[in-house]
């Protein structure tokens, strides 16, 4: 993956619009992949779904609180993207507090298959769903790759280590 250029995507996101007013103050808006990552030096993780156990409890929530130390490396924004919903993604961004990390749904699973990270957790009752991974992408371009080991469909593990945060930082600090 390191040198080639991410897949430019449409993805549907819901924004908060307070003009809308109301009890659901949120508005479509297609956002695309090239214009998120354009003239940018980001982190981007990728994981299996928004709740799920290692996904809420260390990777998202460890990348939120280590913001500061990334952007002490270069790095200009964190995005998690995941094969979920506006919705869903929304939700859990705010049950986690974010203030730093940007969520990002990529719905249909698009930018994940066209990524190769695409697989089935059919056995865990998921569907279609990420692999879990971590890039470093500047500009559009791949610059590092953090994929954890043992990818296939129905894996029966969850490794979780090459994309955490903490490797990832130990990386682009060396």
């Amino acid at each position: 993956m390191i040198g080639k250029k991410t897949p430019n995507v449409t993805l549907k996101t819901r924004v908060r619009d307070d003009s809308i007013g109301g009890d659901n103050p949120y508005r479509w808006e297609m956002v695309k992949t090239n214009d998120l990552f354009a003239g940018k030096r980001v982190i981007l993780f990728s994981l299996p779904g928004a709740f799920t156990p290692t996904c809420s409890t260390y990777q998202l929530p460890d990348f939120e609180k280590m913001h500061g130390e990334f952007q002490q490396n270069g790095i200009d924004a964190i995005y998690c993207i995941s094969v979920n919903d506006a919705f869903v993604m929304n939700a859990w961004g705010r049950q986690q507090g974010l203030k730093n990390v940007e969520v990002i749904p990529d719905g249909s699973g698009e930018f994940t298959r066209k990524m190769g990270m695409l697989v089935a957790k059919d056995n865990l009752g998921f569907g279609m769903r990420s692999w879990r991974y971590a890039a470093v992408i500047n500009d559009g371009v791949v610059e590092q790759w953090f994929e954890e080991p043992g990818f296939e469909d129905n894996c029966e593990a969850d490794p979780y280590g090459m994309s955490s945060p903490q490797n990832i930082l130990e990386k682009i600090a060396a």
